[in-house]
């Protein structure tokens, strides 16, 4: 309506203004859909209400409620904004068993799973390094004999899903109280090269007067080797003349720990 009034030159101004803004948006893409995107207003996708009503459930209820893939849902919002994350926790899931096992997979592993990139399986694997901190904080300052159920859960954390063998040593005060926890090698899938002079030379350097040792099967199965309790009472033979008691020896498995002094087999 304002171009009718308006006189002559200004309508050939304003026709000559409205060529050279469609010429521009033409010669550029980007500022096309831009405009695009003011006019016509993308339709929301359909996983954001599915998301919405997933937070409410757990902010309602707890995560009593939740099951574990949709736990796994939740972390995977933030991590993965623009994508259905539904069926990448199941596939995660369905993968290894269980959170546990997902947290616990090597970060290459994981990778394999569709739908996760090297940063998703990186921060995957800090969310299990934050758990393990957690745990592992526990002990700390704490006489470690007498909080059991705490060592088990940070090795079992920190070992359970290992798809090596890994050798680590607890070692303890003259109190039992946690002065260092050291993974003191890694092996194959069944089978860690174990030095006991190595292991004692340690504990002198830490003044430790205790120690416990602990290692994982990755098969599984917790059941030591007639190799696991030869070489444990052979650190204890040489750890014992200078005064260095060996608590215990555990082999941690995925569904479970077997304790070498719990069986009497040390």
């Amino acid at each position: 309506m304002a171009n009718r009034s308006a006189p002559p030159d200004d309508q050939a101004s304003l026709l000559e203004d409205e060529r050279g803004f469609f010429a521009e948006q033409l010669s550029n893409p980007k500022a096309l859909k831009k405009s695009q995107a003011v006019t016509k207003e993308e339709p929301a996708a359909h996983y954001h209400g599915h998301r919405e009503r997933l937070r409410t459930k757990y902010r309602d209820h707890g995560d009593t409620a939740l099951a574990d893939y949709e736990i796994l849902e939740l972390l995977l919002f933030r991590l993965i904004p623009r994508r259905d994350t539904k069926p990448i926790a199941k596939a995660l899931i369905d993968r290894f068993g269980t959170l546990a096992g997902v947290f616990g997979a090597p970060a290459a592993l994981l990778q394999e799973v569709k739908g996760v990139g090297e940063a998703v399986a990186l921060d995957l694997k800090l969310v299990a390094t934050v758990g393990q901190r957690m745990l592992k904080s526990e002990l700390r300052g704490k006489q470690v004999l007498s909080s059991w159920s705490s060592v088990i859960d940070y090795c079992h954390a920190a070992m359970a899903y290992e798809s090596r063998e890994q050798f680590r040593i607890l070692f303890l005060d003259k109190r039992n109280a946690l002065i260092a926890d050291e993974v003191q090698g890694h092996g194959t899938v069944d089978h860690t090269p174990v030095y006991p002079r190595e292991v004692v030379r340690r504990a002198l350097e830490l003044s430790a007067t205790a120690i416990i040792l602990v290692h994982n099967h990755p098969s599984g199965d917790p059941t030591p080797s007639r190799a696991d309790i030869d070489m444990t009472k052979t650190i204890i033979d040489t750890a014992k003349p200078l005064g260095i008691t060996v608590h215990d020896h555990i082999i941690i498995g995925k569904d479970g720990h077997v304790s070498l002094k719990g069986l009497r087999l040390i």
